[in-house]
């Protein structure tokens, strides 16, 4: 794997402990059902936080990165819609490959330029199959938008996304590693594994 890549995600665990998980569940057939069928994701963030494009690619791509760091499960893409979901089975987005939907409901209100940020998620995992819900999480906190541990990951993000983004790095950063982290772990055969090592994440 790619050591630059996993240096900052090592120090996101460092830097979530003011977040509050609220709840979160997992379907009680986990063990026995999506464990070995629900492996390959697609994450979308909908609606846009505060309607900005640019800060629900950063979301999409912040839980993409870390739950391919950090899960067995294989992300293979990312993306960010304007509006509320009419259908939060996401049907649409379940093409070929793909076997669940990550969803991320997001809110986040600005202190002020570099005050940092007042964040919340709704979070939930879905089959394609069916629809059904896997696992969902609330989870939301307060943190400030400049740390001197994380800035290196900042400088990154706007380079890709753009300036707008660099107040929400952090919070959102900070709140999301808190919620995916109650996420369960799929089991993947050798041929997963594979693909999952392609990812290059």
């Amino acid at each position: 794997m790619n050591t630059k890549r996993l240096l900052p995600v090592l120090g996101l665990g460092l830097l979530s402990a003011c977040s509050t998980v609220k709840s979160h569940r997992v379907r009680p057939d986990y063990e026995q059902v999506d464990k070995q069928q629900v492996k390959r994701l697609v994450v979308v963030t909908q609606p846009l936080p505060n309607g900005i494009p640019a800060v629900g690619e950063l979301w999409s791509l912040l839980a993409r990165q870390w739950v391919n760091q950090n899960r067995d499960f294989i992300v293979k893409s990312n993306l960010a819609l304007q509006d509320r979901p009419g259908d939060t089975s996401f049907k649409g987005l379940c093409v070929e490959g793909v076997e669940g939907v990550l969803w991320l409901d997001p809110s986040i209100t600005l202190k002020g330029k570099d005050d940092g940020a007042e964040a919340s998620v709704k979070a939930r995992l879905t089959r394609c199959r069916d629809g059904e819900e896997v696992w969902a999480a609330e989870a939301g906190g307060s943190w400030g938008s400049k740390d001197e541990d994380y800035e290196q990951r900042v400088a990154q993000y706007v380079e890709e996304l753009g300036e707008e983004v660099r107040p929400y790095v952090v919070p959102s950063a900070k709140l999301l590693r808190a919620t995916l982290d109650t996420l369960p772990n799929p089991q993947l055969n050798d041929a997963d594994k594979d693909e999952k090592i392609e990812l290059g994440e």
